[in-house]
């Protein structure tokens, strides 16, 4: 990963409360993954951001190691990585999803 990727990686995470590194966009998820995160995350009603990584290789790349995690999605919480779809879903069927967006938002 080059320097410049790294920064701009670091700063999306850092900048933003809620980002999301996914296939696709979220009006137009391009993986079944991707597409359940944008779900659960609209179900909250929390605001997110998004870097659609097919269209940014060198963020595709670059995120995977970044969070030493090789799967798309990857989302982070208040710039903590927190998983990608199964670990959500995990997360939010038992409520902690909910509470750690929680507490991000409040922050």
């Amino acid at each position: 990963m080059t320097p410049e990727t790294k920064k701009r990686i670091e700063s999306l995470v850092q900048n933003n409360k809620v980002m999301l590194f996914m296939k696709g966009t979220k009006l137009m998820p391009m993986c079944g993954f991707s597409n359940t995160v944008v779900q659960i995350l609209n179900a909250v009603g929390v605001p997110f951001e998004s870097v659609n990584v097919l269209d940014e290789p060198e963020i595709r790349e670059g995120i995977k190691e970044f969070s030493n995690w090789q799967t798309i999605p990857q989302l982070y919480i208040d710039g903590n990585f927190i998983g990608g779809a199964d670990i959500t879903v995990e997360l939010f069927q038992s409520g902690e999803l909910q509470q750690l967006l929680e507490v991000a938002i409040a922050s």
